[in-house]
């Protein structure tokens, strides 16, 4: 870890309160050295510069003086301390313009010219090349478009038919992790039936050693969206390889936060969505990753008229088009999709191992703040401890969870909770500060104490 994020000065006793009201000082001083601190001024919230940041006028983040409101009246409570954008990210400032541009002369305007003057038509794979630097993909193999669920869909089935076609005739077996988000498990059963397939829900670290002659893909979480727990992606692709299985992986809660490698580690097919660390905001399209030497035995179970070789023929057959325009199906969802292609400006000249080593230095700071509360509250972290089996969430098991958030996001503090008994805390590095974790978990004590 870099010495930006390293270790603060031990400060002698004083009890558990002063233990705690000591760490306070440590987050501003991670924040100062925060390499990342200028992108949350990037960002639409509360305090839209970075924390500590005082104007050259004097009035502080949000815009009014110290001490006031912009009305005069008393001090208004503390901005609102965000983190949930595993579940949403954040609104990037330059995303408003962006669509009111796209609405009032693209579309208002240009109309139907849009499609070409505007590059309308193109963008599915413009901005599917922009989001492959962020996945380790090199260009033209990711493609933007759809909903997660429709993407695992595709990639279950046409991995099934690649792996079935020649030699492979006899796979008819589809694994999906047993700790999958539902809708991955929904769609893997659908895939398996409409590709005569035999379904088994494994454990994740179950999967390497399970998958046999008869097993034609895996389908894989990379990230549990209830613990935060990291599965192995390079270790697990390579077992799978090993006995002749495609590896497709669900990135929907790492890829934006953490480093994934899908072209170093051969990884067949990915799908995720970009709604949580893209920012690309609520119900954004989703992407699909074929690895490139597999393009051209991608089998859509939807072949629709926009991945057509010759899409204004108008023919009757169908033939798909070369690259990773394959993957997609229908007309674009366009106004979503370039408020996701303005969202994705925030990355440029980030390096995804800066965000790593952030989204380790936050969740572990934010343990040691649980760890620090006075009063010992009966909390249990769920997040592995170890970096390398680590996601971009903190996830704690609390009693009455779902009323204690409920209490955290009354008071100013936005998690979310995950039934039976989890608080859900995710940390976006662009964003996020160690200030923001310091004072979530202060009032994650107040709450606690208060219901004692």
């Amino acid at each position: 870890m870099s010495e930006a994020y390293g270790p603060g000065t031990a400060r002698a006793g004083g009890g558990a309160a002063a233990e705690f009201a000591a760490l306070a000082e440590r987050a501003a001083e991670l924040d100062l050295a925060d390499p990342l601190r200028a992108k949350r001024a990037e960002f639409v919230l509360d305090d839209a510069e970075p924390p500590g940041a005082v104007r050259s006028d004097g009035t502080a983040p949000g815009g009014t003086p110290p001490g006031a409101t912009a009305s005069g009246g008393p001090p208004a409570g503390p901005p609102v301390v965000y983190l949930d954008g595993n579940s949403l990210g954040a609104l990037p400032a330059a995303v408003p313009a962006r669509v009111a541009d796209v609405v009032a002369r693209e579309w208002g305007e240009l109309r139907i010219r849009s499609w070409t003057e505007s590059g309308w038509w193109t963008a599915p794979e413009r901005i599917g090349d922009r989001i492959a630097p962020l996945l380790g993909a090199a260009r033209g193999q990711v493609v933007v478009g759809d909903s997660t669920s429709v993407n695992v869909l595709k990639a279950v089935v046409a991995g099934v038919r690649i792996a079935q076609s020649g030699a492979g005739a006899a796979r008819n077996e589809v694994l999906v992790d047993a700790t999958t988000f539902p809708t991955d498990g929904y769609v893997a059963e659908s895939a398996a039936r409409l590709t005569g397939c035999a379904l088994r829900a494994v454990e994740p670290h179950e999967i390497a050693a399970t998958a046999g002659p008869r097993t034609a893909v895996a389908l894989v979480n990379h990230v549990d969206y209830r613990t935060g727990r990291l599965h192995d992606l390079p270790g697990t692709t390579a077992a799978l390889h090993a006995v002749g299985v495609l590896a497709v992986w669900d990135l929907c809660h790492s890829a934006g936060a953490l480093p994934v490698g899908l072209d170093e580690h051969g990884v067949d097919l990915a799908v995720g969505c970009t709604y949580k660390f893209l920012n690309g905001g609520p119900g954004s399209p989703a992407y699909l990753y074929v690895r490139r030497d597999l393009q051209p035995r991608f089998d859509s179970p939807l072949p629709g008229w926009n991945s057509h070789a010759d899409p204004f023929a108008m023919s009757a057959g169908y033939q798909p088009a070369d690259g990773s325009v394959r993957g997609r199906v229908g007309t674009p969802d366009i106004l979503s999709m370039l408020a996701l292609e303005a969202a994705l400006g925030v990355w440029d000249g980030v390096a995804i191992e800066a965000v790593r080593e952030k989204s380790l230095a936050l969740s572990d700071f934010f343990l040691e703040c649980v760890a620090a509360l006075p009063g010992g509250p009966s909390l249990t972290p769920l997040t592995p401890l170890p970096h390398a089996e680590r996601g971009s969430q903190v996830a704690l098991r609390c009693a009455d969870a779902e009323a204690v958030m409920g209490e955290l996001i009354a008071r100013g503090v936005v998690g979310d909770f995950r039934p039976p008994d989890v608080l859900r805390f995710g940390v976006t590095p662009l964003y996020t500060s160690f200030s923001d974790i310091y004072r979530a978990a202060g009032v994650l004590g107040e709450v606690l104490d208060d219901r004692r």
